[in-house]
């Protein structure tokens, strides 16, 4: 199956809240892998941060528009956070700080998108084995 073929299919197949989660879960994997990785291999790490930040740049704004039906705090809430999310993600791209809060806060994020009451088949895949 082509990976448009894929797209399409997961796409028809997801609600918008498992897609984020979907979502969320392979970037923060991509930390996890970026955050094992020996600090010389610059390219590989930034690849990965740079996700992470492009993630979050996106909620951010789509936060910030006015037919955003998320409640406001919540919006704000998202909107905090990206703007934390890309200052820490420069600190740890200069070496002044390390990954492990970049993939905590996506963790907590996915905790809150995760299904709470499915049958476990039906649930999502955990990142890393658990929280």
């Amino acid at each position: 199956m082509s990976l448009k073929a894929y797209q399409t299919t997961a796409a028809r197949a997801e609600n918008p809240r498992q897609t984020e989660y979907r979502l969320f879960g392979q970037v923060t994997r991509a930390l996890m892998e970026a955050e094992k990785m020996d600090r010389s291999l610059i390219r590989e790490r930034m690849d990965a941060l740079d996700w992470n930040r492009r993630m979050w740049s996106a909620l951010g704004a789509d936060c910030s528009v006015d037919g955003n039906g998320l409640p406001d705090m919540v919006r704000a809430n998202i909107i905090s956070l990206s703007i934390w999310v890309n200052k820490h993600t420069s600190m740890v791209m200069r070496n002044q700080e390390e990954i492990g809060p970049l993939i905590e806060i996506n963790r907590i994020i996915m905790q809150g998108l995760a299904p709470q009451n499915e049958d476990s088949s039906t649930a999502p895949r955990q990142v890393g084995g658990g929280y």
